[in-house]
């Protein structure tokens, strides 16, 4: 008996059945308890177009957290919404091979009315920085930016602002930061005699702090982290795509091979929403959502993190809603996201909890305390649950929240067990993956500063002229490399008189080898169309200046900047013309 009064259950049910009744398209959660047995007749259920107010899915390790994402998803795809989610442990790879009955899950979906067929689904399968089986996810440093970096490098409130400087001396230099490197470089001019000047010129940095953050930069490295960052950067629209068949796609970031960089994976994870509510148009309130976003382990966001980052964090959530984005934290218990960030989500699932210490007992009488007032007495059920239970309450059509129900949840039509097979046969017909699967070094910072076509030497053994000419305010932080005949940089092999395969030939006498000289024209090509974009970029900036000047913001493009300007990051537009803070610093 889970109720305080045994009475009360036909009432409770009839309840719940008239709660969870909507009108637009809905997904299917499960089936009500009552008196510790399901009624098929009484379905709960969430309406999709308050998917985007946000969710709670939560329980104790081992309750069905897992099983309920992966079914939400399913049925989001179905009904043509793409989602992201985060596989931790590579479970969800079976997300993409359908389902074999048994007689135990027969027995389940029998009793819960499910009529159910197993079902493969789209399944794009993504890594970071190509660190196991799938689609490389980078990022540039930066558009990553100052302050999300700071998070990864684990910067304290002084030295995230000393960083801060470090992208602004560089955006103002046309230092183009796109890896690890450009950035390292960066800042050992700045420590070296020759960025002594420029140094003195930034005022709040000292050489202290800059040689801090240069050392925790080369433990980065040494980790192998510079490989989560630099071209080509992915393009978040390519998570809004839909199948053929009218399905959404679902992707999948696959960690179990980062599991041990937590503050690297949830950081990354922020950058991505961050991109999608810059890139994204307001479309306010829609009858389904344009994506949504599943933040698996969700406390590893919060544990540690910065003020700044915490409030960035609420803000994005806040405001991605009218993006029509929907976000949806998977933790074990309420407790483990930030009050101002557990206020804007309006649905939850919450499976078991257990309360085997005080602490475990605190906790659950703090879930219980963020329900509505309900005929169930929460804490017998929230330790009482069996696996693929939950207490169950969303955002109703009218923006009232639902009754509390105590929910037996469907079963998953996909595979309930990883996938390897499927992960290589996606991955391997990915067409994303001529898109993203080759590493682009393009001339940047760390070329600028090396002292072009000199001998070979890398920023790390010292910052020669063409360094030091960086801090004399001209846009490409030093004298450029030779230019070709169509404007653009020359790479390095061309101006020593050596071809890329290392033969000696000039760059006249290797263009009679058809493969070089492809090679070429396409590099070419690429220069004058990154050069177009800088250009372009330019122009834009003394508009926006211009305009910042008279005071003509308007709200739109306030609302387009906010997160951006929190986080630290640079908009898509300013990412090839250099290490650009979006609206931090303009």
């Amino acid at each position: 008996m889970a109720t305080k009064d045994a009475a009360s259950d036909n009432g409770q049910l009839s309840e719940i059945a008239s709660g969870y009744q909507f009108s637009g398209e809905t997904l299917k959660l499960g089936v009500a308890m009552a008196d510790g047995q399901p009624h098929p007749d009484v379905q709960v259920s969430l309406p999709m177009s308050m998917m985007n107010r946000h969710g709670l899915v939560a329980g104790a390790t081992g309750t069905g957290k897992t099983k309920t994402l992966q079914h939400m998803a399913e049925q989001l795809s179905a009904q043509g919404v793409p989602v992201f989610l985060a596989d931790m442990k590579g479970d969800l790879s079976g997300l993409a091979a359908a389902g074999e009955a048994n007689e135990k899950l027969t027995a389940r979906t029998e009793s819960l009315g499910q009529q159910w067929t197993g079902t493969g689904f789209p399944v794009e399968f993504f890594t970071l920085g190509g660190e196991g089986t799938g689609v490389p996810i980078r990022a540039t440093v930066s558009s990553f930016g100052p302050i999300l970096l700071s998070r990864v490098m684990d910067l304290n409130a002084t030295q995230e602002s000393s960083l801060q400087l470090i992208f602004h001396y560089a955006d103002q230099q046309g230092l183009e930061l796109y890896n690890l490197a450009d950035l390292r470089a960066v800042i050992q001019f700045l420590t070296s005699p020759e960025g002594k000047e420029a140094l003195s010129s930034l005022g709040g940095l000292s050489k202290a702090t800059a040689g801090v953050i240069l050392r925790e930069l080369v433990g980065l490295e040494a980790e192998g982290m510079d490989a989560f960052f630099g071209e080509p950067e992915f393009d978040t629209q390519d998570l809004l795509r839909t199948a053929q068949d009218g399905r959404g796609i679902i992707s999948a970031l696959e960690l179990s091979d980062v599991a041990s960089k937590p503050q690297l994976f949830s950081t990354f994870l922020m950058w991505l929403l961050a991109d999608l509510f810059h890139d994204l148009p307001e479309v306010g309130d829609v009858d389904k959502p344009k994506l949504v976003f599943f933040l698996d382990e969700a406390h590893l966001l919060f544990n540690g993190a910065s003020k700044a980052f915490l409030e960035a964090i609420t803000q994005t959530v806040r405001l991605i809603r009218s993006k029509g984005v929907g976000i949806f934290f998977v933790t074990q218990t309420p407790k483990d996201v930030p009050g101002d960030v557990l206020g804007q989500l309006a649905n939850r699932v919450q499976h078991a909890l257990r309360a085997f210490t005080p602490d475990d007992a605190k906790a659950l009488k703090a879930t219980v305390s963020t329900f509505p007032k309900s005929g169930y007495d929460l804490e017998k059920v929230l330790t009482s649950a069996g696996i693929g239970e939950a207490v169950v309450t969303v955002m109703t059509e009218t923006g009232a929240p639902s009754p509390v129900a105590w929910t037996r949840m469907f079963a998953p039509e996909s595979r309930m067990a990883p996938a390897p097979e499927a992960v290589q046969e996606n991955t391997g017909n990915s067409p994303l993956m001529t898109k993203y699967g080759t590493v682009v070094d393009s001339y940047s910072a760390f070329e600028k500063l090396s002292g072009q076509g000199a001998s070979g030497q890398g920023a790390e053994q010292g910052m020669g002229d063409g360094a030091g000419q960086a801090s004399g305010g001209n846009d490409d932080a030093g004298a450029p490399a030779p230019s070709d005949e169509n404007g653009g940089f020359r790479p390095y092999g061309e101006q020593t008189g050596w071809s890329q395969d290392g033969s000696g030939q000039s760059g006249e006498g290797g263009a009679a080898q058809p493969s070089a000289a492809d090679r070429k024209a396409a590099e070419r090509a690429a220069r004058e169309e990154a050069a177009r974009q800088k250009a372009e970029e330019r122009e834009r900036q003394k508009r926006n200046e211009a305009i910042m000047r008279v005071g003509t913001n308007v709200a739109s493009t306030l609302g387009r900047e906010i997160v951006r300007s929190i986080f630290g990051t640079s908009s898509r537009s300013r990412r090839r013309g250099g290490g650009g803070l979006g609206g931090l610093f303009g």
